[in-house]
């Protein structure tokens, strides 16, 4: 994937000021949104918002994320139900399903006289067209997942902060012992992120055979034998969460762990300068892989209010209100302007962000990712961590699963 410079190197822009207030057909906009940090509130923003157009008023539904699936889960069920809402948070990892379900309205043409537009990357524009060619979802945060290093740790044993596999390894094993793990492994809900970075890294592809291929085979192989041979993960990993790793890291029981900028600040209040973040470990050909996180708005079909709608998920995404939503999220800005004095993290933080982007990537827009990344990946590869099944059955049921 081309390196995406998001952030290095934005012009800065005149971000387009709020329309005047004015006249609007009274409209209640129904909008679900989801942040990492269960405190943080939007209603700053929509109080804001409200200010400058009379008549219409936001309904912000925060929904738990519950590692993704709760959050889709319910997204799907208000849809069947017919109560879905005006907008809402959406990811990539949905947009085929919520296709099928012609759940989704086109963005064309609202986008086509929208001045906001230009304040935000074509890369972005580019990832977020949908298999249709045409665009459904308005970006308004992202991340790139990375690898968190207690840096203290790996001076006190001489370890270079990994690079590679074997470095990863090295370090993961040296850093293993006593009450304290080398590695903070996601074996619940979301943590196919995790097993992407060291698998899809270490040679498997996305592609029909790709996944029981000899690379393949063997990079899971590795992935698993950490836990069950190595034992440098938790014994809680084959069951542990985003709230699990985060707080293992944060007490002083693993070595590294992996996420994104939106934890950066928390991990930082616990640790200081202990913690660090660099570029998640390159396969044994050079190769890599890493998450790209998209954090997008869309219109639902079924929604009453579509005008007012996309006047507030387009006011997100609009200059400074787009800072000021991604200081709430945790997240990176999606426009230049605010890229360009971006100072919501440490520098350390947004560096490893910039510098993950030459290997980041999503999994295939299909129904099946939809399913795999929600229960697949979870049920299976906890089987692998506790030798229920094999890793070669971990890998052909995934195999299976995409291609038949």
């Amino acid at each position: 994937m081309k390196r995406r410079t998001l952030i290095a190197s934005a012009a800065a822009l005149t971000a387009a000021p709020l329309s005047a207030p004015h006249a609007q057909k009274p409209a209640v906009v129904r909008w679900w949104y989801h942040f990492d940090d269960p405190k943080a509130s939007p209603a700053a923003l929509v109080a804001e918002f409200e200010k400058a157009n009379p008549g219409i008023t936001i309904q912000a539904e925060n929904i738990p994320w519950g590692g993704g699936a709760d959050y889709d889960t319910r997204l799907y069920t208000s849809i069947i139900a017919g109560n879905a809402p005006d907008a809402a948070m959406v990811k990539f990892n949905n947009l085929t399903r919520l296709l099928e379900m012609d759940a989704l309205a086109p963005l064309d043409k609202l986008l086509a006289g929208w001045s906001g537009k230009a304040d935000i990357s074509d890369d972005l524009w580019s990832l977020h067209r949908a298999p249709d060619g045409k665009a459904y979802y308005l970006p308004v945060q992202y991340v790139v997942l990375y690898l968190y290093c207690r840096q203290d740790w790996f001076a006190e044993k001489g370890l270079k902060l990994p690079v590679t596999f074997d470095d990863f390894q090295t370090a993961a094993i040296a850093l293993t012992g006593g009450d304290r793990w080398g590695f903070g492994l996601r074996g619940g809900a979301g943590g196919h992120d995790h097993w992407c970075s060291f698998v899809l890294g270490g040679g498997a592809k996305m592609v029909k055979g790709g996944l029981v291929a000899p690379p393949a085979i063997a990079a899971n192989r590795w992935f698993v034998g950490l836990h069950t041979e190595r034992h440098v993960f938790p014994p809680s990993a084959p069951n542990d969460g985003f709230q699990q790793i985060i707080a293992n890291m944060k007490a002083g029981r693993t070595a590294m762990t992996i996420h994104h900028i939106g934890s950066a600040n928390d991990m930082v209040a616990a640790l200081g300068d202990k913690i660090t973040a660099v570029p998640v470990p390159r396969g044994p050909q050079g190769q890599g892989w890493t998450s790209f996180g998209d954090g997008s708005n869309a219109l639902l079909a079924q929604g009453k209010n579509q005008e007012a709608a996309w006047k507030w998920i387009s006011y997100l995404s609009t200059g400074p209100a787009n800072v000021a939503f991604n200081k709430l999220s945790g997240q990176v800005t999606v426009t230049k302007s605010g890229a360009a004095t971006w100072d919501v993290q440490p520098k350390r933080f947004v560096e490893a962000t910039v510098n993950s982007l030459p290997i980041a990537a999503t999994l295939p827009s299909t129904p099946q990712t939809a399913d795999f990344t929600r229960t697949v990946w979870p049920q299976t590869t906890q089987k692998a961590l506790v030798e229920q099944i094999t890793a070669d059955d971990m890998m052909a049921i995934f195999e299976k699963h995409y291609f038949g």
